[in-house]
């Protein structure tokens, strides 16, 4: 048998209501098809490796800008206006799709370019939201970020909806972004001010992933480079961050877990990292999150593992759908013999943004979301 009949072709499962389930099959019909993973890059390991080393990078221009924050420190967005949009050539109502990157990730991220070029072929504007510290801004204040903090969030998405009020908003995050985005839903519920949400290879249990993360294997290609990628941000704010926490000892953490027990659950007020790993880990806060969510992920992703994932929860919810690869890794799912360029999940975030902003009555009755409040960008598109 030749190496392609060896590979299981499956389709994704999905897990969502009948209701939302009708809506993206009609209207992202990558849901339905079958994911083929790349037959020379098996396993969830290699796939992550893979995608990091030889993905594409599309060309993107960003117009870079600081906003202040409440405690004096500042934001980095990176914007791409699209004003040569055919679609919506009026910015004001140009729907506009914030995008909220990984653990150690900025607008450069290979995953982030091709979010954005996926989003601006459509005719949408794209806004990046970069971590304090990560967007090559200085720290003004020692605060930095965590998966539990939404606040940052919140003072981005009131920055983008002062300038476009009538525009709507959807968040995109991957990884620790999405848990961010996540937590950041639920706790806002239906004052989020955004249409719908997606995310990409999010963690739905901090402490699983912590303990997956620290298999031999796991800590040696993944956790001790993203460690070391934490620790030299820690170096290049040294300054500012010594005034709250021991920079020395942080520099010794060798993990993950000991670089949150060190100095990210020190920073936000946390007893302990197990505390701190519970109230990030968004899994069981879905229940209060009120807008169309779709969540991919892979049953072999490294950062995630499959025992995490929160298929009992989604099952009971009108407004969230899960779609669930066997292959796929962490913010990979390459397929193709050459895996360079656009792959599984871009596919699926260009079909499912169209949609959200294209069809969004049929979306909101699909989901059963703010029945009682209409939105008039919804009104006017669909009139």
């Amino acid at each position: 048998m030749s190496l392609f009949g060896l590979i299981s072709f499956q389709t994704p499962a999905l897990i969502c209501s009948e209701a939302f389930s009708a809506f993206l099959h009609k209207h992202c019909p990558v849901v339905a098809e079958r994911f083929c993973p790349t037959p020379w890059c098996w396993g969830g390991r290699l796939q992550t490796l893979v995608c990091a080393f030889l993905k594409s990078r599309p060309v993107v221009s960003y117009r870079n800008e600081l906003i202040r924050t409440v405690d004096g420190g500042q934001i980095s967005l990176d914007w791409v206006d699209n004003h040569i949009s055919e679609t919506y050539p009026e910015s004001c109502t140009r729907p506009t799709v914030l995008i909220l990157p990984g653990l150690t990730g900025n607008s450069q991220q290979s995953y982030v370019l091709h979010a954005v070029s996926q989003a601006t072929r459509r005719g949408y504007r794209c806004v990046v939201f970069n971590n304090r510290g990560v967007g090559g801004e200085e720290l003004l204040t020692p605060v930095t970020y965590c998966a539990a903090n939404t606040s940052d969030l919140e003072r981005v998405l009131q920055h983008v909806k002062g300038l476009f009020p009538q525009a709507p908003v959807l968040g995109a995050g991957v990884s620790l972004g999405g848990m961010i985005l996540l937590n950041y839903l639920a706790h806002k519920h239906t004052e989020s001010g955004m249409v719908a949400g997606i995310t990409i290879s999010v963690a739905w249990d901090a402490l699983k992933s912590s303990d997956s993360m620290e298999e031999p294997l796991n800590w040696l290609l993944f956790n001790k480079h993203l460690t070391h990628s934490l620790r030299q941000k820690v170096t290049r704010h040294r300054k500012i961050l010594e005034k709250v926490v021991d920079v020395d000892y942080v520099l010794k953490a060798r993990t993950i877990r000991e670089f949150d027990e060190r100095f990210t659950s020190h920073l936000f007020g946390y007893k302990t990292c197990i505390d701190y790993y519970h109230d990030a880990s968004p899994a069981k806060k879905l229940p209060q999150t009120n807008v169309p969510i779709l969540c991919l992920n892979a049953a072999d992703d490294p950062f995630s593992p499959q025992s995490a994932i929160p298929v009992s929860i989604v099952q009971a919810l009108p407004n969230v759908a899960l779609l669930l690869t066997a292959h796929g890794g962490h913010i990979a799912f390459l397929q193709g013999l050459f895996p360079r360029g656009e792959s599984y999940m871009e596919c699926l975030f260009g079909q499912f943004i169209q949609a959200v902003f294209e069809h969004p009555q049929d979306i909101k009755k699909a989901c059963g979301v703010d029945k009682d409040e209409p939105n008039k960008y919804q009104s006017d598109r669909e009139e």
